[in-house]
């Protein structure tokens, strides 16, 4: 892998992103940045694509899964594979050009000024989305309000998966031991990586709705991370109670 100062690696998790995988690669190395692609076993030929792309760039790595196992257990072997690669910055992006692969430097940078976890956050001054109905806005922001009092969390978009996280946060708070197999996955390191003392800094991104491909989120991920969050949320006061 390069070195640049620190070295980065862009972990992409894909599911029937054959459209979207060539440009989303082309724009990650275009800014001088490692990529992981895990696929998980897309029937739409994503993985063999980005095998093409992998034969033609040293730069650029697949992580084959042979199934949908979901999203988390997807960036937790990303993860592990990047700490293998030598990566002392690995990031989080969705491959729908959702999160502007341009913002990619400013989460890198905040690590490299102090940050242990950088997220790309919709809901601090400068952040928004776009292309979002009102229930849509509604529901995301309600639901992040709701982790935050739940698990007592200060961080405003718990819920992003636009981030940049240090070697040693990674190894800290290790993702392979996350209950959440979905979107509840990034409340769940957030979280960690809060409780673990660590320093989190919140930049501001715009989330656009994506264009190309279908959605992956899904009544059964919202229920799982609702339930999740519940029951976090009062396992932390049961145990806050008796060390009172």
């Amino acid at each position: 892998m390069q070195d640049f100062g620190m070295s980065v690696l862009v972990i992409v998790p894909t599911y029937n992103e054959r459209d979207n995988i060539t440009p989303i690669a082309q724009a990650v190395r275009s800014l001088g940045y490692a990529l992981l692609i895990v696929d998980d076993g897309s029937p739409d030929g994503t993985g063999a694509v980005a095998d093409q792309l992998a034969a033609t760039d040293e730069n650029i790595h697949v992580l084959h899964r042979s199934e949908k196992q979901g999203l988390g257990p997807a960036y937790a072997a990303g993860f592990q594979r990047g700490l293998e690669l030598g990566a002392e910055i690995l990031c989080e992006m969705d491959a729908d050009f959702s999160h502007n692969p341009a913002d990619l430097p400013r989460l890198v940078s905040a690590i490299k000024a102090g940050a242990d976890l950088a997220i790309g956050s919709r809901y601090v001054p400068g952040g928004g989305t776009v292309g979002w109905p009102w229930h849509r806005r509604f529901l995301s922001r309600a639901g992040n309000v709701y982790a935050a009092m739940m698990l007592g969390i200060a961080v405003k978009d718990s819920t992003a998966g636009f981030r940049a996280f240090r070697d040693t946060t990674i190894r800290k708070v290790e993702p392979s031991r996350c209950e959440a197999s979905g979107y509840g996955f990034q409340i769940e390191m957030a979280w960690k990586t809060e409780t673990a003392g660590l320093d989190i800094v919140e930049v501001p991104i715009t989330f656009k709705d994506r264009v190309v491909g279908e959605s992956k989120m899904d009544r059964r991920i919202a229920v799982e991370a609702i339930l999740l969050i519940t029951r976090w949320g009062f396992r932390r006061l049961f145990r806050r109670s008796r060390s009172a």
